[in-house]
């Protein structure tokens, strides 16, 4: 009686050892899974993160540009007045 159950623990030992291998497999499958889908978000959010900072440099560029051609429209309309000014003798 003792060596049945004796056996029968050590059948239910490997077959929880078997288990817990198992699981181990699938724990590692699943954490590589999720690093590869957060390396895959990671990168994705730094190529966003790029191309915003290129549309805010582009725009500042515009922005900067759009302020230069109004100053030299400003300059261009003072000229104009002053050329085309009547002059009073």
């Amino acid at each position: 009686m003792e060596k049945e159950e004796k056996g029968q623990s050590e059948r239910i030992f490997k077959n929880f050892g078997k288990k817990v291998d198992q699981f181990k497999i699938e724990l590692n499958e699943a954490g590589e899974k999720l690093q590869k889908e957060f390396e895959e978000k990671f990168e994705e959010l730094k190529e966003t993160a790029e191309k915003l900072k290129r549309e805010a440099e582009s725009k500042e560029r515009w922005r900067e540009v759009e302020s230069n051609l109004k100053k030299a429209a400003d300059e261009l309309h003072d000229a104009f007045k002053a050329a085309f000014r009547k002059r009073n003798p």
